[in-house]
């Protein structure tokens, strides 16, 4: 998993509210299992219309925002369904941080495990960086995930709120796996002792 650290990038303003996995991520994609791949029909239902074409003013078609890495969403975000291929579309299309007032509680946890931070930040703090959000171009917001904050595009810096075990995953790009695999040496350790013990098992 990629590590995070910090983040300068253009911010796209989603200011929906309740937006769930299936908008995130329809159900008719959700045959494949690898993580690649999904950028392309992120937000599918509002990117395109019938005939497959883009729908010009949807936030993530506009020139300004194709590019963008950040995303500041509604409140709720996330919510409906737990799949893991709502994550792994707003990845590959390139968006490492979410910034919300509220997540869903299983997305939430997937973006952590895909390297994605999802930010929680007060009304009125999402209300400034909405409307920075909204500068199109000159929308660059900056994340340090080890300071814990975020600077306006006119240098406005806010702080939130993180658990310490997740933002060390983060920091050192540790998926579940890679936290496992930090603890190679115990686990060959006890395996071998196990094997000597018990060596019919």
């Amino acid at each position: 998993m990629e590590k995070f650290t910090k983040l300068s990038a253009t911010a796209a303003p989603m200011p929906l509210v309740n937006i769930d996995t299936d908008m995130i991520i329809p159900k008719v994609f959700l045959k494949t299992i690898k993580r690649s791949g999904l950028g392309v029909n992120l937000f599918d239902e509002m990117r395109y219309d019938r005939q497959g074409n883009e729908i010009e003013d949807f936030v993530l078609n506009q020139p300004q925002y194709r590019d963008a890495q950040i995303l500041v969403a509604g409140d709720n975000f996330g919510c409906g369904s737990s799949r893991e291929h709502a994550p792994w579309a707003l990845l590959d299309f390139g968006i490492r941080c979410v910034i919300s007032t509220s997540f869903a509680d299983i997305f939430y946890n997937n973006c952590f495990k895909n390297g994605i931070l999802p930010i929680v930040v007060t009304p009125e703090e999402h209300a400034k960086l909405m409307d920075d959000a909204e500068r199109g171009a000159n929308a660059v917001i900056s994340v340090d995930l080890e300071g814990q904050t975020i600077t306006g595009p006119d240098g406005g810096q806010i702080s939130f709120e993180v658990d310490a075990h997740k933002k060390h995953c983060l920091l050192n790009g540790l998926d579940d796996i890679g936290l496992t695999m930090e603890k190679a040496a115990s686990i060959d350790s006890f395996e071998a002792t196990a094997a000597q013990s018990r060596p019919w098992v």
